[in-house]
């Protein structure tokens, strides 16, 4: 029988290597390279489609210029909106009556309504500032159907009157509009991101407003050693209680805080103190609502939205985007365009990743981490295609602007460029972090029974080449029904025993304890960034509740009680400064932009967990009662030591066990697969941070 193997000398035919380097870095992606490259292929149809039909994504970005309502130099007011479905369209408003036939619109070929509003003789705007304006169409079945312009950027709401927004045609008098004066601060090397609400921060039972974020919460922010802001709930949403996640009107800025002119004044103020600025951008769903929202916009079902139930979030109430749409990406895409040209941002934290980019939305599904979960017909391909749009274009015409990824799947290649076969997001949110400490809190063994190895797994869990930013606890934590960590450790006993007039209790002592260590080995071991939901740095007690029928409409919850810090007597004040402490020390050291650490010691009887990073040596001992003396730990740098940061320095609501005074030195003698080691002192539930 003959051979049916190739002869000896007969050439090896080499595997072609693949176009995309995060194939090329991980072999797991193989089997999947046909679905990277479906979806690189189809982005570049899109930008040979932008290209050709409207000159290049910078144009096609700008639509906020051309669409909605917009003052033309004579006082003319020229309106534009995509309204496909409409067989008639008229401009109607304070400026005319509410007459629905004074000013009819004019339809093109692609479904693009138009109208002229011819300014007075006098030279006057044809339809006043802060005037109000809708758009009312008669649709195929002949029914009129009244909506607000898609494109407004003001919309205001009388609750007295009813819940429903009413558009304003916002056009001040250039004397009346605000001139950014700062420039914008250089990037981050790592964001430190202080996560904010507009509308809670304050201890005053009621609404916060963006003059009173400008001139008290900035200056805290900056105090806390901070560089970056993420505003949540700027785009103007339909109940409050949403925390800002059920959009109506997208271009509009909530109107509930205050005007336009006052959120460009706090951004530019947080510019000037060297802060940047992130929009907590939700372009995953939006409102259901038709009379004041996008949904039903020209009478049909499908308009911005997939039509049917592939257009709704079961669990969210919602509509969802229909990515694959020309006219839908020109909306996004500008709405992105729009904050970051009229609002000065410096970028972006994509809210629901997760949602978008799979069809079953995550919903009753779990990640394990098999790569198959994240490709096959379950991933949304359009939607991970408006994604590298949006990022490919911030980073084109933005240079160092921050787009930051919530998503929980551990999608892979999310936080790579396009053309290594990526997302291109810059970051994404370590969501699994939050999830382990609440757990152990929550449902855990006590601390005395916490798995050391698995606290330092879930830290270190990150994709190679990913940028992720770590966060202890999420914004939902702090919501009515959970519990912020503080409130896990403390609970009741922060209503009596918060005072240094009163017992410091064991529940007390134990819980100012792990707040700062949980808190610290997050940072310096969790990502390249670090995240706190305002109040969170302190210990805010109680839970955010929302007014609501339910507790009679009440602001009580609905605030962050700075004033707790200021009051000298109360123990807030001790993880205030230590979180101060934290931050600065990063600031000098750079922790979260040096490689990820190298865990020495992972001590499961003993408690304790040793890692290097930044240049520093971290020694954690989290044993509820065990302080150890002379305890030998390892590392690779020989030479004299200093503790730089100890949690159990009086400043912090410690116990001053540690003196900072005393030099450690290292002995040249392997220990824990490090060079030397050195000898400390480790008080229980204490972290130290050492120099050399």
């Amino acid at each position: 029988m003959a051979s049916t193997l190739p002869p000896t000398d007969a050439p090896v035919q080499q595997k072609q290597q693949s176009e995309f380097q995060v194939i090329r870095e991980d072999e797991y992606l193989a089997p999947f390279e046909a679905a990277i490259k479906s979806r690189n292929d189809k982005y570049k149809e899109w930008l040979d489609v932008i290209n050709k039909s409207e000159g290049g994504c910078e144009q096609f970005s700008r639509g906020y210029e051309s669409f909605g309502l917009h003052a033309q130099p004579n006082g003319d007011v020229r309106y534009r909106e995509w309204a496909p479905n409409a067989v008639s369209a008229s401009l109607t408003g304070d400026f005319n009556g509410w007459n629905r036939d004074s000013h009819p619109m004019t339809k093109n070929d692609f479904g693009v309504w138009e109208v002229v509003v011819k300014a007075s003789k006098n030279g006057q705007l044809a339809i006043p500032h802060n005037s109000k304006v809708k758009i009312s169409m008669t649709i195929p079945s002949g029914e009129r159907i009244e909506r607000l312009p898609a494109w407004a950027t003001r919309v205001v709401q009388d609750t007295k009157v009813s819940p429903i927004y009413e558009a304003v045609f916002w056009s001040p008098p250039k004397s009346e509009q605000y001139q950014f004066k700062n420039r914008k601060p250089p990037t981050p090397k790592s964001p430190k991101v202080y996560e904010a609400h507009v509308g809670i921060s304050t201890p005053d039972p009621k609404i916060g407003t963006y003059k009173e974020f400008t001139a008290n919460v900035l200056p805290r922010i900056k105090d806390l050693g901070y560089n970056t802001i993420q505003l949540m709930a700027i785009m103007e949403h339909a109940y409050y209680a949403s925390f800002g996640y059920q959009i109506t009107s997208f271009f509009a800025i909530s109107s509930r805080y205050g005007t336009p002119e006052e959120l460009k004044e706090l951004i530019d103020t947080a510019h000037g103190y060297g802060l940047t600025v992130l929009l907590d951008v939700v372009h995953s769903h939006a409102s259901n609502n038709s009379a004041d929202g996008l949904n039903h916009f020209d009478g049909s079902d499908h308009q911005y939205f997939h039509g049917g139930a592939k257009g709704r979030h079961e669990l969210w109430d919602s509509r969802l985007f229909n990515y694959g749409h020309h006219e839908v990406l020109r909306f996004l895409l500008s709405n992105l365009r729009f904050y970051m040209e009229v609002y000065n941002f410096d970028g972006f934290r994509f809210d629901g990743v997760t949602s978008m980019m799979y069809t079953h939305h995550g919903i009753g599904t779990g990640f394990s981490g098999g790569y198959h979960e994240y490709f096959g017909p379950n991933v949304d391909e359009e939607a991970l295609v408006y994604l590298m749009l949006a990022n490919t274009m911030l980073h084109e015409l933005y240079p160092g602007s921050l787009s930051i990824a919530e998503d929980v799947s551990g999608m892979p290649a999310l936080c790579r460029t396009v053309a290594e076969g990526g997302i291109e997001f810059d970051y994404r949110l370590a969501m699994a972090v939050p999830d382990m400490w609440i757990k152990l809190l929550k449902d855990g063994p006590g601390d005395e029974g916490w798995d050391m190895g698995n606290i330092c797994f879930t830290l270190t869990n990150r994709r190679w080449k990913e940028k992720s930013i770590a966060y202890a606890e999420s914004h939902d934590q702090a919501l009515v029904g959970d519990k912020t960590l503080a409130f896990w450790l403390m609970d009741k006993e922060m209503y009596t025993n918060m005072s240094d007039l009163t017992e410091r209790t064991p529940v007390i002592d134990r819980g100012l304890a792990l707040h700062k260590m949980i808190r610290l080995i997050t940072h310096a071991l969790g990502g390249e960034g670090y995240l706190n939901f305002e109040g969170n740095e302190f210990g805010h007690p109680e839970w955010l509740d929302f007014p609501r029928v339910g507790n009679g409409e009440s602001y009580q919850y609905a605030r962050r009680q700075f004033n707790l810090i200021d009051d000298q007597l109360l123990r807030y004040k001790y993880l205030y400064a230590f979180d101060r402490a934290m931050n600065r020390l990063e600031d000098k050291y750079q922790w979260l932009s040096s490689p990820q650490a190298y865990i020495s010691l992972k001590n499961e009887s003993d408690k304790v967990v040793v890692f290097e990073r930044g240049n520093l040596l971290w020694i954690f001992n989290f044993h509820p009662t065990n302080s150890f003396t002379d305890y030998r730990v390892g590392t690779d740098w020989a030479g004299e030591y200093e503790v730089v940061l100890s949690s159990d320095d009086a400043e912090f609501g410690g116990h001053a066990r540690v003196d900072k005074s005393v030099k450690h030195f290292t002995t040249p003698m392997e220990w824990n697969g490090r060079k030397n080691w050195l000898q400390v002192y480790l008080p229980n539930r204490s972290v130290q941070v050492l120099r050399h």
